[in-house]
């Protein structure tokens, strides 16, 4: 994976070959804020005045940089996306391929921007804004929001469209009876204990979201002295559905941590009608080189 070395060197790249005003003052800002891959609503609401801006405009200012936190060894093709909150936060989210593993455990960027989002806390998403077309498998997984009736997809060259203009007639949570989606809080019953690495573990596995399977799991990762979560996000299709090593693995990244040594990896769920140990396993010791701690809840 990209060092936090590497990823500076292609916002700086971006920056030269932008030239402009807005991506400066974007980039600096990352600096400020040490690569974290968020902006708060009031920073947007700063750099609307400044450089009248729409809301969108400056997201697609920010979707060449945001691309620059993807890692692509097997396609080589970079793609960036930032998911507009609810808060107006905006959030990065990049694309990320495995190479020492199978290629479905790929993160798309419209997934990295989502995941990034719940895990930081937001309750909605409005907006959708990439620097290229949502493939099928993203149209799928975004069809599983809670706001997927009135999500907007911004391109730089089309914008201001509806989710469901991308996916007609859609299949979605509605069609299995699922009433509470991604996004909606999700409260599941559990017991707490271990150290706070498994507690973490266990409590974010509380709020994953699995309502075809209900094999709720995360995982908590001890990064140099900070602890961070990835969680489960289910999806009515199956296979778009975001697991929680990649979910964790992709938040490490967007906060600017990199670069930080990861010690431990606990992995937390309920037995179920499915199980995501094994491929969890796998991406754990490819990735980390650490044998996973499984606890069953």
């Amino acid at each position: 994976m990209p060092n936090l070395a590497a990823i500076s060197q292609r916002l700086h790249n971006v920056v030269q070959t932008q030239n402009n005003p807005v991506t400066t003052h974007l980039f600096e800002q990352l600096e400020k804020q040490q690569f974290k891959g968020q902006f708060s609503s009031d920073f947007i609401a700063e750099c609307q005045q400044e450089f009248g801006l729409s809301t969108i405009e400056l997201a697609l200012h920010c979707v060449p940089l945001s691309a620059c936190y993807a890692y692509v060894p097997v396609s080589e093709f970079y793609v960036g996306a930032v998911a507009i909150g609810q808060s107006g936060t905006f959030y990065f989210g990049a694309n990320q391929e495995y190479s020492a593993v199978a290629i479905q455990q790929t993160v798309h960027a419209e997934q990295s921007a989502i995941s990034h989002a719940w895990l930081a806390g937001e309750t909605a998403i409005t907006d959708m804004v990439v620097n290229t077309t949502p493939c099928g498998h993203c149209r799928q997984f975004m069809n599983e929001l809670n706001t997927a009736e009135n999500l907007q997809i911004h391109l730089p060259h089309s914008q201001n469209n509806l989710l469901h203009s991308y996916l007609p007639d859609s299949f979605g949570p509605k069609n299995l009876a699922i009433e509470k989606v991604l996004f909606d809080p999700q409260n599941h019953p559990v017991t707490v204990r271990g150290d706070l690495l498994t507690q973490t573990a266990i409590q974010q596995a509380a709020q994953s979201y699995a309502p075809y399977s209900g094999a709720i799991s995360a995982v908590a990762i001890q990064v140099g002295e900070q602890i961070l979560a990835g969680r489960y996000a289910e999806n009515a299709a199956f296979n778009p559905s975001f697991l929680p090593l990649q979910s964790a693995i992709n938040y490490q990244r967007l906060l600017g941590l990199s670069d930080q040594k990861v010690s431990r990896v606990v992995f937390a769920e309920r037995k179920g009608k499915s199980s995501h140990l094994a491929i969890t396993q796998a991406l754990c010791r490819s990735h980390f080189g650490l044998e996973l701690e499984v606890i069953e809840i």
